[in-house]
């Protein structure tokens, strides 16, 4: 399951940078002087959103599957702690 849900988010991230791999860029000439931001064209401008979401979305899933790991296993110690005492009651 968790190869499975890895791939999915992997695909997902994949997915929402395709767009920005597909967006050429025309280089031309250099601006002279100091140019505001506002003026540039669009294409001169760099798409930092569309990566700022994809890397939080990539940190909150991979904390959120090291916290469902963490669970797992604290169950699995708990049952084998409630295991020991009971055969620890026994004999």
């Amino acid at each position: 399951m968790k190869l499975s849900l890895v791939s999915i988010v992997m695909t997902v991230v994949a997915a929402g940078s395709a767009g920005l791999a597909a967006q050429p860029v025309q280089p031309g000439a250099p601006p002279q002087g100091f140019v505001p931001v506002q003026s540039l064209p669009q294409v001169e401008q760099l798409p930092a959103a569309p990566l700022l979401i994809a890397a939080y979305a990539l940190v909150w899933v991979a904390l959120i599957l090291y916290v469902w790991s963490l669970w797992r296993r604290m169950k699995r110690v708990e049952r084998d702690l409630a295991d020991l005492q009971h055969r620890v009651r026994q004999s």
